[in-house]
């Protein structure tokens, strides 16, 4: 499941989406000149700090079920706005699987293999990777085009995908005449959060470590606890050197990001500060700028009605822009 957010101008099936309206998204190819931001999140677990700064263990259905309530009343908590934004859930509209087919005949096994996401994981799997996890990003590109964006949210580690995802559309206009635009990758200031107990890894849901990663809803002295036991250097001062120093470093840049504030104002601001002194300063502004999606969050979901109805409209909404051109697809390639 995941969450997929859309503007027109920001790891596995079912997904929730939103459409925005991007005000200055560069022009392409495209008869109606629409521009359109697509993003995504899988609703696998509480959204981290990785999550809300930067854009599945089990397949149980309850869980999966509530799982896909519990993200959208965050994604809605954290300001998504279902009156600009389209918000819905992926496995409603069946146009997404079916661009994804017709994709994933014009792409190389190859080329999946050799995507990195895919070599880690099946690495830690000891090659156990599954047919789905393989063809996923290809999914994701169907996602993308379904709805002709123009710009996608990504990190870092989703650039290499979203490189495919450009490949995919120049390849199918190549064949079929200009059709999808090609999307741009969109990287925020913070572009990775890294994990708190390795900066050497990103900040991860699934990491076993719980001391690693900051969840949204993390009581107040969680998130203390979690700061106190970042990974950091012998080193007591505060500086922002990410080749050598990656753990201030990482907690220098969540500082900056949850702040507002240039790294270089925050590093200033902490000078004189030794390490662990530091920790809770950095843990203090990530309580403060959580505090009120949390509480939202706990409303959001004590309405399951709602929830359920933002999606069902959502779902609706999506499948009037998606069907069109699913259609207009097969035409082209010869199915209908």
């Amino acid at each position: 499941m995941a969450l997929r957010s859309m503007r027109k101008a920001r790891e596995c099936w079912n997904f929730i989406r939103a459409l925005h309206q991007g005000p200055d998204a560069a022009p392409v190819p495209q008869k109606d000149a629409v521009k359109r931001i697509f993003s995504g999140i899988q609703p696998t677990g509480i959204p981290h700090l990785g999550n809300y700064l930067g854009a599945i263990e089990s397949w149980d259905p309850t869980i999966l079920r509530q799982s896909i309530l519990d993200m959208t009343a965050a994604l809605l908590a954290c300001g998504i706005n279902p009156e600009k934004s389209i918000l819905f859930q992926q496995s409603q509209v069946s146009e997404h699987t079916q661009l994804s087919w017709i994709l994933t005949c014009m792409v190389r096994l190859p080329r999946l293999q050799h995507l990195h996401q895919w070599k880690a994981k099946t690495a830690k799997e000891k090659h156990n990777g599954t047919v789905g996890l393989l063809t996923y990003p290809v999914l994701q590109a169907a996602d993308i085009l379904l709805y002709k964006s123009t710009h996608v949210p990504v990190g870092e580690d989703q650039v290499q995908h979203m490189e495919l995802v450009q490949d995919l559309a120049q390849s199918f206009n190549k064949k079929y005449g200009e059709f999808f635009p090609v999307p741009k990758s969109i990287l925020t200031s913070m572009k990775k959060v890294k994990s708190l107990r390795d900066p050497s890894a990103k900040m991860s849901k699934s990491d076993p470590d719980k001391l690693a990663t900051v969840r949204i809803t993390d009581s107040p002295e969680e998130i203390v606890q979690k700061f106190r036991k970042a990974m950091t250097d012998f080193t007591s001062e505060v500086t922002y050197e990410p080749a050598s120093r990656g753990g201030v470093s990482n907690l220098v840049a969540i500082h900056a990001a949850v702040a507002g504030l240039p790294v270089e104002e925050v590093v200033r601001r902490s000078a004189g500060m030794d390490t662990a002194r530091y920790k809770l300063v950095v843990a203090d502004a990530v309580i403060e700028k959580f505090a009120p999606i949390k509480s939202e969050i706990e409303k959001l979901k004590m309405n399951k009605d709602h929830l359920e109805k933002v999606l069902q409209v959502g779902s609706a909404r999506a499948k009037e822009l998606a069907y069109p051109v699913c259609q207009e697809v097969k035409k082209l390639v010869g199915f209908l």
